[in-house]
């Protein structure tokens, strides 16, 4: 790496900063020190082909605080700059590791003009469209900026492109002037915003408008089945406008920009992004089929719930430093959660939260790659591997705890006083834990340090001593086995007595050292099972003594209540990954249950879990004693089921572990339309997967199966991606090897949700021996996947490529890979950790054949 010394002039004293590739935090700190009042007029020329270069030119407006250089980003070689001037007048300049150096600038006002080429790499260019995603750092690839959250600037937008395409900007549309087969769009300046969220999206849209509260909204998508756009489109705005109004409520700040627009993208690589003014999201996540489950409606809410409280938490407050990323994620989420209860009364909540939050969180929490929520950050290009369960799930949790250490009302009056103080400016954690601090006797200065700034989580067990039926100790045990160190978490929970008459006791606990005795149990009836974590709030791996697990093994479908039913599930899944439950026996126990559940979350995830013990802790001789069965109690459930979405959670796990002979044959009728499925309307995208899952099986005469969806596909863009994956699923081993060799290609990787959608059926677990041999190419381009890909692309790549295996061999390539790469990036050789975990856990525990 060629490292860039540059004299720069800081508040008067000379120093040198160094500068290499991507944007070092002293680099930043530099420049947030010395440039004000900053303004890009910005000015890009689409063409109406993908392969056409986009030129670009751009003023840039600031103030210098002392006579120095300058140093913009831009992540493209010299030959994409063309030019430079200052205050009219060409200058000097050096394009070097990523930036361009422009130096000897005088104090004060300052404009700066430069004509360059745009980057590709963050442009997300198709055919008839493209978009920018530009978080964390990717403004950068694209233009000339000072790519960091801390240098808020206005933006000034024109766009000239193909009379006949659509456009969406942060601001309004100002004017629309047409020469020839060529239009320009000026869009109005925007208030103050961080780099990465400055976006703009052009191409063939199709655009719906409606007023809610007298606010109109425009939503611009690409769906061509008119039936599922208005299905849903006033839904998708009712939802906005619900989400609006709450945050404008709860925070006490009316919407802080000038409009909401939103943008349906195919494929999007995110569930969606939170740009002011032109929010953007995954078209499937929106428009939803006929079939879809409650999952999915719940799921369709709080995404736009989390998109749009970003819009104040992120947007209108950002984080001084994106190690800090984890603040607008996490109140985004939390907020979210919050936004959506009312929507939904019939839906408990606080299942919902649980559901939502804790098995995600603990996926990566009980790894050996599992990190803080707020991590150290040197470096911009390294703030993608940032992103992940820890800060999205485990953070609003810990949040949680926050409100019930503060009260509900005195976290609102300290968030609204923190969203006011730095409205369109930046802010930190710490600045955010003054302002708590101030409004509650604790010190969460102390909490914060171990919950936010270190990693892991607690194991809490329960010892417990009885006379006479009678409670005489309850005590709580935690434990720090991931440092073997002496920590202790402070939280607050309630421990669960359960009975077998179906009666339970919720006793409080506040478990703040290694030992607690849980006063409050002393003296009340000696229980059958005991629950650390009687009401879903605690957090940590809630370890089952031995007699309460095997009540529960043998008595779960019999527990009373909904959300202590689905904890007890946590914790035996857990105590499945620790090798204290088999895997054959946890299934049983789902096929007992299954039957007798009555709430639809909990559905959900006794069918995700036994699917996830169906596929990775057994063995495929063990799959073919239970499966046959298995197949018919779900088939069986799905035919019972009262509700649409429910027969459609049982009818998608019946279509993944479908094994035997009658079950494949069953699918294969359902895909050819000669038999349906009772109560679940079947979509194009529904027999698009089934022609997939078929195709996998090796089902006879698969290749044309395939060849008839791809005709059937009307969509474009859903064909386009169906032909894409269509290459992992050959029956040709050359042909599956070809796709993935072409990966190797960044260009062939681009469409990030098409990548990954074929790598798991390239590493299904029916094709994972032959897969085993794409393991360790896959691994040795994962540095590449993180310079290239967007934020979640590398964590995403290893979960489709090691997701699927079970084997100790499997398992045996990755140990070589992590013993051999010493080299590797801590961040990167977390993901890899966190991604082979079940792996690891599965090759020991799946009997050998």
């Amino acid at each position: 790496m060629v490292i860039l010394a540059v004299t720069l002039c800081a508040c008067g004293l000379n120093s040198s900063i160094e500068v290499g590739p991507g944007v070092s935090r002293s680099l930043a700190e530099h420049r947030a020190a010395t440039i004000s009042d900053l303004r890009y007029d910005i000015r890009f020329n689409i063409p109406s082909r993908r392969t056409t270069p986009i030129r670009g030119r751009m003023s840039v407006h600031f103030v210098l605080a002392s006579n120095g250089s300058v140093i913009f980003d831009f992540a493209q070689p010299a030959d994409h700059v063309h030019g430079v001037r200052v205050s009219g007048a060409e200058r000097p300049y050096e394009v070097r590791d990523e930036h361009i150096i422009v130096p000897d600038l005088t104090a004060g006002a300052v404009n700066v003009e430069l004509e360059f080429t745009a980057g590709d790499g963050a442009l997300n260019r198709q055919e008839e469209f493209l978009y920018t995603l530009f978080v964390p750092d990717r403004a950068r690839v694209v233009f000339p900026v000072f790519d960091q959250p801390n240098l808020k600037a206005r933006y000034n937008l024109q766009l000239e492109l193909p009379v006949d395409w659509e456009a969406v900007a942060n601001g309004l549309l100002a004017s629309r002037e047409v020469v020839g087969d060529r239009a320009t769009l000026t869009f109005t300046e925007t208030k103050m915003l961080s780099s990465y969220l400055f976006s703009f999206a052009v191409g063939r849209f199709t655009v719906e408008q409606r007023d809610r509260d007298g606010r109109v909204m425009s939503m611009y998508h690409r769906e061509t089945d008119g039936e599922r756009v208005e299905r849903n489109v006033d839904e998708i705005f009712d939802l906005h406008a619900t989400s609006l109004a709450w945050l404008e409520d709860y925070t006490g700040i009316p919407y802080p920009f000038e409009k909401l627009d939103f943008v349906a993208v195919p494929s999007f690589q995110y569930g969606g992004m939170e740009h002011p003014g032109a929010i953007l999201y995954r078209s499937e996540g929106l428009f939803l089929d006929e079939s879809a489950t409650q999952n999915s409606f719940l799921g369709r809410a709080s995404l736009i719930a989390h998109e749009t409280a970003h819009q104040w938490f992120g947007d209108l407050v950002t984080m001084e430093w994106f190690n800090d990323v984890w603040m607008k994620e996490t109140f985004a989420n939390f907020m979210a959660a919050k936004v959506v209860n009312p929507r939904f009364p019939n839906v408990d909540h606080e299942l919902r939260f649980l559901l939502t939050h804790y098995p995600a969180a603990y996926s990566v929490d009980r790894t050996d790659g599992t990190s803080s929520i707020r991590q150290p950050l040197e470096n911009l290009n390294q703030a993608g591997t940032l992103y992940g369960p820890i800060i999205y799930q485990k953070a609003p949790i810990v949040v949680r705890q926050l409100e019930r250490i503060m009260g509900e009302a005195q976290l609102r009056l300290g968030l609204q006083s923190y969203l006011k103080r730095y409205s369109y400016g930046n802010a930190d954690w710490d600045d955010l834990i003054d302002i708590l601090d101030g409004l509650t006797a604790e010190n969460l200065v102390e909490w914060s340090e171990l919950w936010v700034n270190e990693s892991g989580r607690p194991t809490i067990g329960v010892s417990l001593e009885t006379k006479d039926e009678v409670i005489t100790v309850l005590e709580l045990r935690q434990a720090d086995e991931a440092t073997e160190g002496d920590r202790a978490w402070n939280q607050r929970f309630s421990v669960l007595l359960g009975y077998r008459d179906g009666n339970h006791i919720l006793v409080p606990a506040h478990l703040h050292d290694e030992v607690v005795t849980v006063l409050d149990a002393t003296g009340e009836r000696a229980p059958d099972f005991v629950i650390p974590n009687g009401e879903g709030v605690g957090y940590g791996r809630m370890a089952l003594d031995s007699a309460s697990r095997e009540f529960l093994l043998q008595n779960l479908p019999s527990v009373k209540l909904p959300i202590t039913r689905a904890i007890a599930w946590l914790s035996l899944w857990d105590a499945v990954l620790e090798g204290e439950v088999r895997a054959d026996v946890f299934i049983d126990l789902a096929q007992r249950a299954l039957p007798l559940e009555t709430d639809e979350q909990n559905v959900s995830l006794v069918l995700d879990y036994l699917g996830s013990a169906y596929w990775q802790f057994l063995s495929p001789s063990q799959r073919e004693v239970i499966g046959g069965g298995l197949e018919v109690l779900i088939w069986d459930q799905l035919e019972a089921a009262t509700e649409r979405s429910i027969a459609a959670t049982f009818f998608q796990t019946y279509r993944d572990i479908a094994e035997t002979d009658e079950a494949v044959a069953r699918l294969l009728a359902i895909w050819e339309m000669e038999e349906s499925v009772p109560g679940v309307p079947l979509s194009e995208r529904d027999l698009t997967t089934l022609a997939l899952e078929l195709a996998v099986r090796d089902v006879n005469g698969s290749e044309a199966i395939l060849e008839v969806q791809r005709d059937r596909i009307g969509n474009p863009d859903r064909r386009a991606e169906f032909e894409f994956v269509m290459g992992a699923l050959a029956d040709d081993a050359a042909i599956r090897e070809g796709f993935f060799a072409a990966l190797a290609i960044p260009a062939n990787r681009e469409r990030e949700t098409w990548v990954l959608r074929g790598l798991r059926y390239l590493h299904h677990p029916l094709r994972a021996r032959d897969a085993e041999r794409f393991i360790r190419p896959s691994l040795d381009m994962l540095d590449d996947i993180q310079s290239t890909g967007d934020i979640f692309f590398p964590g995403r790549w290893l979960g489709a490529i090691l997701g699927g295996h079970q084997t100790a061999s499997a398992a045996a390539i990755v140990d070589a890979y992590l013993n051999e790469r010493v080299d590797l990036a801590p961040r990167l050789r977390a993901k890899v950790l966190q991604a082979a975990d079940g792996l690891w856990r599965a090759s020991i525990v799946v009997p050998k054949e």
